[in-house]
């Protein structure tokens, strides 16, 4: 049993759009390391694309980006805030994800202050990135 918080209790999102399934390693407020476990029956795979079912790239973003948002509201400093998108640098997709897929999200935080923060993240499919990119994100009240 893993002594991380769940998703749930740390994010603000819910399904459809919480991307996170599980914690399996936290340093709050410096990094985090969680598991989207695709199962084929998520909304999006329907339409993208029919015959080939593809995570969208931006989708794997959002998933990086849920992470670092665990690790950075599991400091308590950052209570009552939720981070939002502020920008996204140098975003690269490596390989295909689909149906079946476990991706492993890997965030490390960077300079953080009381309003804004950085990081970069990566998604990595059986040991290769699927996807990385730089995260900038804003502080703004829950």
């Amino acid at each position: 049993m893993s002594s991380f918080p769940t998703p749930e209790s740390v994010l603000p999102h819910r399904p459809p759009f919480l991307f996170v399934d599980e914690v399996i390693a936290l340093d709050p407020g410096v990094s985090g390391t969680g598991l989207w476990r695709l199962t084929g029956d998520e909304w999006f795979f329907a339409g993208h694309f029919p015959g080939r079912p593809t995570l969208p790239g931006v989708l794997m973003c959002e998933a990086i980006a849920q992470m670092g948002a665990i690790a950075v509201l599991a400091d308590g400093t950052f209570a009552g805030k939720i981070p939002l998108f502020g920008g996204l640098d140098g975003a690269r997709f490596r390989r295909q994800v689909g149906p079946g897929d476990t991706l492993e999200l890997h965030v490390e935080l960077g300079r953080m202050s009381s309003r804004a923060g950085k990081g970069n993240g990566k998604a990595v499919l059986n040991g290769q990135v699927a996807c990385e990119c730089d995260l900038m994100f804003v502080f703004v009240d829950a």
